[in-house]
């Protein structure tokens, strides 16, 4: 049986494995068969992570990760979770391949999901021009006219991530202005290749085998018109990955899964959440980081007290044979 499980890849997951394995609690660290990473793995130049004034790429980041997380001793598998069962002062996590996998402190790191638009079109297309990853799919639009759907910095990053191949590049906003930082507005505002359709919802993405054009809404007055493009990107959010746990951990108003105060304790004892997941406000790499590191700390003082408490048990029992 493991002491810890860690669920998750991305900057919280690798951080609580980093911390642990350093405590000597030899981690497993779970991350997915396809998505290894976090959203940090679509991500190009990261600007914001302490320790990197010249910034770095995502992915180089996320490889250090976990390359200083094993470094320590955690152990890696590449698959996907399948079920949890946290009843009781054990916990099983049940694996794609169908191993199943004992713990005494489970910490729940799954980041969160690209948000969709939910319109027509949208999953017949995905693939063919509907796409949530530029750094993914953007080389694939060279010389074409695109558009990103969004207002937040994500938007952004993305839009002026594409003009390094596309022609053009709408962003498509349902407002008439950004929430945005003001750095990565100034940066698509300045970039002549990017132009912004503002107080506007796609209500439908058009093309039969390819995208060919959205169905703009008006959001002012309701009125429709077409909107010709050779590619959608999606960037208005993301959802915290909790569908293994409903019902099985308490949720927060937002779906963000419940934490006490500043801790990662969750509504079961042993059973620890950190990053995006518990993060409704500011998602960023670095309080992912710092969140998964009061995981692991929190697991390694639970840890301490259940050792602690087998301890103390012998001991009275003994101290009641000596007095009889």
């Amino acid at each position: 049986m493991r002491q810890v499980i860690i669920i998750g890849s991305g900057p919280a997951g690798f951080t609580a494995a980093i911390y642990a394995a350093r405590a000597s609690l030899e981690p497993l660290l779970i991350a997915s068969s396809v998505e290894v990473g976090g959203e940090l793995m679509n991500t190009t130049e990261v600007e914001n992570y302490p320790g990197f004034p010249e910034g770095i790429q995502g992915p180089e980041l996320m490889a250090k990760l976990q390359e200083q997380a094993e470094k320590f001793g955690t152990e890696v598998v590449y698959d996907d979770v399948t079920d949890l069962d946290l009843a009781g002062t054990v916990k099983k996590v049940t694996l794609g391949s169908g191993a199943v996998h004992e713990t005494q402190t489970l910490i729940y790191a799954t980041g969160s999901a690209y948000r969709k638009l939910g319109v027509e079109g949208e999953e017949r297309l995905s693939g063919y021009g509907v796409s949530w990853c530029a750094t993914c799919d953007g080389f694939f639009f060279r010389e074409k006219t695109i558009a990103v759907v969004g207002g937040g910095d994500s938007a952004m990053e993305e839009a002026t991530f594409l003009t390094r191949f596309a022609d053009k590049v709408y962003v498509i906003h349902r407002k008439d202005t950004l929430r945005a930082s003001k750095i990565m507005q100034e940066r698509a505002f300045a970039n002549e290749k990017i132009e912004f359709v503002w107080n506007s919802e796609v209500a439908e993405i058009i093309g039969e085998t390819a995208v060919t054009g959205v169905k703009l809404r008006s959001t002012e007055d309701g009125s429709l018109r077409d909107l010709p493009l050779d590619g959608l990107f999606v960037a208005i959010g993301n959802d915290p990955r909790t569908h293994l746990v409903h019902e099985k951990l308490d949720l927060t108003a937002e779906g963000t899964i419940w934490v006490d105060g500043r801790s990662s304790k969750t509504s079961v004892p042993g059973v620890f959440a950190a990053g995006d997941v518990i993060d409704p406000t500011y998602r960023q790499a670095i309080t992912a980081a710092g969140s998964g590191t009061v995981a692991a700390l929190d697991a390694e003082h639970f840890l301490a007290d259940l050792e602690d408490a087998s301890v103390e048990v012998p001991a009275a029992e003994a101290a009641e044979v000596l007095t009889a």
